[in-house]
């Protein structure tokens, strides 16, 4: 039998299971492809937070991607979180010479509001991960850590976007899940808008949203869908997860990775 589109996930481990790396691979499994990883950083997270990370090697986050891609191959790529200057322009560089789409989701705080990005960071992220990707995926509070722009309306959207094209990424989906009303993200490179608009529910437990959406948009574009495609399919599937979240712990549970096949 022939294998599936192969996506590669370059992030964090969550040892709670709802976010990073653990979500991705759910996310993968769950749209058809074969998810790998390349693990970033570990953390101890749970529910209630972050409690500690610990940063890998740059050689190890190097020999791990070198492994898998001058082996196996890949359709995608997704990043997540990279913690440091060193990894962000480490991982920059790998990406760049892989001739496949790179979905960058700059993951800046965690869904507690942990730091999971160090200040040093932000600008490698600016000057040598944002044009090496094909889309990025920031929320709101990274657009304000990436621009200085703080977003209050969907006009302010359109505003982020452009500054945030400014560094050379070709697509970028403004994340509007922050504000109020319906869940609205808006798809740009520049030259054509696509606003994605699904209903709010209200489920408080949606961790790892982030990283499904970047993880189903790499998915898609895996399996040949356009950029347009891959990101209003991604934008369905999580809007089902997290409709479907479900509570763990004492805090925040996650979205429901595999909605679809309980559905």
């Amino acid at each position: 039998m022939s294998a599936p589109p192969r996506v590669l996930t370059v992030a964090g481990s969550d040892s709670g299971g709802g976010a990073g790396v653990q979500a991705d691979l759910k996310t993968m499994l769950a749209l058809g492809v074969h998810g790998m990883s390349v693990i970033t950083a570990v953390t101890a997270q749970n529910s209630l937070g972050v409690q500690g990370a610990w940063e890998l090697p740059v050689e190890a986050v190097r020999a791990q991607y070198r492994s898998v891609v001058d082996d196996i191959g890949v359709q995608a790529v997704k990043t997540g979180m990279l913690a440091s200057a060193e990894l962000v322009e480490a991982v920059a560089d790998l990406i760049t010479g892989t001739d496949a789409p790179a979905v960058v989701d700059p993951v800046g705080v965690s869904k507690h509001g942990d730091s999971l990005l160090a200040p040093s960071a932000l600008d490698s992220v600016r000057t040598r991960l944002l044009p090496a990707a094909t889309v990025v995926t920031p929320n709101l509070d990274e657009v304000a850590q990436l621009t200085g722009l703080r977003v209050e309306s969907e006009d302010g959207m359109r505003e982020a976007a452009a500054a945030l094209l400014a560094y050379g990424p070709r697509w970028v989906v403004i994340k509007g899940g922050h504000l109020p009303g319906d869940a609205v993200d808006l798809l740009t490179d520049g030259s054509e808008e696509h606003w994605l608009r699904a209903p709010r529910h209200d489920n408080r437990h949606t961790h790892g949203t982030g990283c499904t959406l970047a993880s189903a948009i790499a998915s898609g574009l895996a399996k040949g869908l356009t950029v347009p495609e891959a990101v209003r399919a991604a934008k369905e599937y999580v809007t089902g997860a997290i409709a479907a979240g479900f509570a763990l712990g004492g805090g925040i549970g996650p979205v429901d990775h595999g909605w679809r096949f309980r559905t």
